[in-house]
């Protein structure tokens, strides 16, 4: 009897360890700040959150080769920076994150790409607002259009998904100042100098800084124009960069779910349809300006004008000035 019960349990143990191969499943490790920061290169194909992908997109936004919203699972967003990084560091377009990218990517690393904040007063203390409203008029309605929460408010601020945020930090409140969280150390090093051009790529739905001798300074996804208004051709200056902007509605726009036929302005905050900066255009009623919504970047219309999330539009307006060149590629 205890034999038969030894062969059963011996079976089941082996059962269970050949289960995760026979499947063709495969299983990313654990999502910890020391598997992120150790995490070597892997020409394995990880799904769901996975370290491997989560320390690619950090060193890609440091390096301001912005993949959009970082999540720990890469996206198309992800693909574009890692494509302009290997065309900029003349490597081979395979598509995919190989070894030589991999070393060229983490050679200048430095500090850990997943560090540990404190929380302060100003992370936690709002003003928040409750729920931001869908249509325009609504918003129009109140007094400033805040964060709703301070996890919002993080997650921005280290250009992090929600989600991605939370399973780094099981069990944390993210609403007391002094708790200590882990995030995405995004600090973006080095002087860029200033833009000399900024190409606006219609078809890749990408945003690009150039200097004075051409070199690319800093790479963008793009949400651009829409079908109520789409993208222009053609080459225009900067006029004038405002941080913390009112938006201003036109109702010559009409723009879809908009019933309202007189001007009417909605407040500043981050959760503004222009978000935390805009760059205006020498082409009347056009800019480049952030979004409360970077999930949606580069993968859905903008309301006509040129879309980037709130942490790359602020890279952005570091670099141009009034009369910089804005060129829109077909």
């Amino acid at each position: 009897m205890s034999s038969t019960r030894g062969f059963l349990l011996t079976a089941l143990a082996l059962a269970a360890l050949l289960l995760p191969m026979s499947s063709g499943r495969s299983f990313a490790a654990p999502l910890t700040a020391d598997a992120v920061n150790k995490a070597g290169f892997s020409a394995r194909k990880e799904k769901g959150l996975s370290p491997y992908t989560l320390k690619a997109q950090v060193l890609l936004d440091r390096a301001r080769f912005s993949p959009g919203m970082i999540d720990g699972t890469g996206g198309e967003n992800y693909k574009k920076a890692l494509s302009a990084f290997k065309q900029h560091n003349d490597l081979k377009q395979s598509g995919k994150l190989d070894a030589a990218t991999w070393d060229k990517l983490s050679a200048d690393a430095g500090e850990p790409v997943i560090v540990e904040y404190t929380l302060t007063e100003a992370d936690v203390k709002g003003p928040f607002v409750e729920k931001i409203p869908q249509k325009l008029e609504e918003m129009a309605e109140l007094k400033r259009l805040d964060y709703t929460s301070s996890l919002e408010l993080l997650s921005e601020k280290f250009h992090m998904d929600e989600k991605l945020l939370r399973a780094l930090n099981p069990g944390k409140s993210f609403a007391a100042a002094g708790e200590l969280i882990l995030v995405a150390n995004v600090e973006r090093r080095g002087d860029q100098g200033k833009a000399a051009k900024i190409e606006v790529d219609k078809k890749t739905k990408v945003l690009r800084a150039l200097n004075k001798e051409g070199d690319l300074i800093g790479f963008y996804p793009a949400t651009i124009g829409s079908n109520e208004k789409p993208a222009p051709s053609g080459v225009y200056e900067v006029r004038a960069v405002a941080e913390n902007p009112i938006y201003h509605y036109n109702p010559e726009y009409k723009f879809k779910g908009v019933k309202s036929n007189k001007p009417f302005s909605i407040p500043a905050g981050p959760n503004n349809p222009v978000g935390a900066v805009w760059i205006d255009l020498s082409l009347k009623s056009y800019g480049i300006h952030g979004t409360p919504e970077p999930s949606k970047i580069s993968k859905t219309y903008s309301h006509g004008c040129v879309r980037l999330t709130n942490w790359d539009v602020k890279d952005l307006a570091k670099v141009v000035s009034k009369g910089t060149k804005v060129e829109f590629v077909d």
